[in-house]
């Protein structure tokens, strides 16, 4: 069981977002709610609440099964590599956004997917 912090120690120089902050902000790029992430570690969700919060410190088995659940190496999770956004994974809500096109009728697939490229280059050019 976690423990809880009971003295403040120095800070390291690994940038403006704690673990915490960076922890809620790979969970949320892959679409995950706290309570989905708690259910597939095995944990309650008040606990990712404790970690994303900075209330808990995050032990270094709880770092690895984060790291294997979210994708990531456990050097992301800690702030010791930061990833581009090019080689982030696709968030969980785009791939199951994605499968249900992958099974429209061809037509309206086709349609969909040029108004997405529509929008893609709409950006691109404003951007």
């Amino acid at each position: 069981m976690p423990r809880k912090r009971n003295k403040t120690l120095p800070p390291l120089k690994l940038g403006q977002e704690t673990t915490g902050r960076r922890l809620s902000r790979l969970r949320k790029e892959r679409g995950l709610t706290q309570k989905e992430l708690a259910e597939k570690i095995g944990i309650g969700h008040t606990i990712i609440s404790d970690y994303e919060t900075g209330r808990l410190m995050i032990n270094g088995e709880m770092v690895a099964r984060l790291a294997i659940t979210l994708g990531v190496s456990a050097d992301t999770i800690l702030g010791l590599k930061h990833t581009d956004q090019s080689e982030a994974t696709p968030s969980v809500r785009i791939l199951r956004r994605l499968r249900k096109i992958a099974t429209l009728p061809p037509q309206r697939k086709k349609a969909l997917l040029k108004t997405i490229d529509m929008a893609i280059e709409a950006t691109e050019k404003s951007g």
